[in-house]
């Protein structure tokens, strides 16, 4: 059982990934790739630039790891990508892939490590608009955007 975790500059590669938590006596692969979308609230959206924190963030991603094995016994190897930088329309920006020997446990993991990776691991997006603005965006599920949120 092995934990792949990168935060990269270079454009992510499924198939690179997905072999890393390949095994023989595996029976399921349950990937979740994140891409950058044209739009946001009405706006076209040219491409994302993000940047992390990145000790904590590799931490962060280890905890979950950590986590997931705990409620799914059958977890074989988790890997997590996510790329920093600029990232464009329809390239990935992050992918996951974890295995099991059964689909079930393999497809809850990877929907509870999006949730929490969201949640928790601390890397930023600056959303980059066709009229040359942008926004610094944090994910709302971030738990330093429910603190924000409950203190005032």
């Amino acid at each position: 059982m092995t934990d792949y975790l990168e935060i990269t500059t270079r454009k992510l590669d499924l198939e690179e990934i997905t072999q890393l938590v390949n095994l023989p006596e595996c029976g399921a692969i349950s990937v979740f790739i994140g891409t950058t979308r044209n739009n946001m609230n009405g706006k076209l959206v040219k491409r994302l630039e993000y940047e992390a924190y990145n000790n904590m963030a590799i931490k962060e991603m280890k905890k979950i790891c950590d986590q997931i094995r705990l409620k799914w016994s059958d977890i074989r190897n988790i890997a997590i990508f996510h790329r920093i930088g600029e990232v464009q329309v329809q390239q990935s920006s992050i992918i996951i892939a974890i295995s099991s020997p059964h689909r079930k446990d393999s497809l809850e993991a990877v929907d509870y490590c999006i949730n929490e990776f969201k949640r928790t691991v601390p890397i930023w997006k600056k959303e980059w608009y066709d009229d040359s603005t942008y926004v610094w965006k944090e994910n709302c599920e971030c738990i330093h955007h429910e603190k924000k949120i409950s203190t005032n």
